[in-house]
C-alpha cells in the first residue's frame, strides 16, 4: 500500500493572524512548496457524522480573490458531488447556485464602487 503525505506549514503573525501558507505533497508533481493564500479543508468524522473544517486566509487575502475562492470551491464540491454520487441534476442546482452567488457579488461590488 503507497502512502501520500500533505504537508502544511502556516505562518503567524504575533496576533496568531496567518501571514503565510505553504503546503507540500508528497505526490504532486511540484517538487517543491506552493504558497497559498487562503485553505479550507473538511474531512468527516464518521462517528460523529460532522464535518470538521479548518478554514484560514492570510492578511493580504483580497475579498475579492474570497469571492473568487468561494465561488471556484462550489464549483469544485459540485463535480466531487457529481463523482461521488452520479447525481447531475444536483450537480447542476450547485453549480447554477454558484454562478448565482459569484454574479450576486459582483453586483455588490459594482454598487460599492459607484458610491
Amino acid at each position: 500500500m503507497n502512502q501520500s503525505t500533505i504537508k502544511i506549514d502556516v505562518l503567524l503573525d504575533p496576533k496568531k493572524i496567518p501571514e503565510q501558507i505553504n503546503w507540500v505533497a508528497s505526490d504532486s508533481t511540484a517538487n517543491m512548496v506552493q504558497k497559498a493564500k487562503a485553505m479550507s479543508i473538511a474531512f468527516w468524522d464518521a462517528s460523529d457524522k460532522t464535518a470538521l473544517r479548518i478554514d484560514l486566509w492570510t492578511k493580504d487575502m483580497m475579498v475579492d480573490e474570497m469571492s473568487d475562492f468561494y465561488y471556484q470551491m462550489l464549483m469544485g464540491m459540485a463535480d466531487s458531488f457529481k463523482k461521488a454520487t452520479q447525481q447531475q441534476e444536483l450537480c447542476d442546482d450547485m453549480k447554477k447556485f454558484a454562478k448565482e452567488f459569484f454574479e450576486k457579488w459582483r453586483a455588490i461590488q459594482l454598487k460599492e464602487q459607484k458610491l
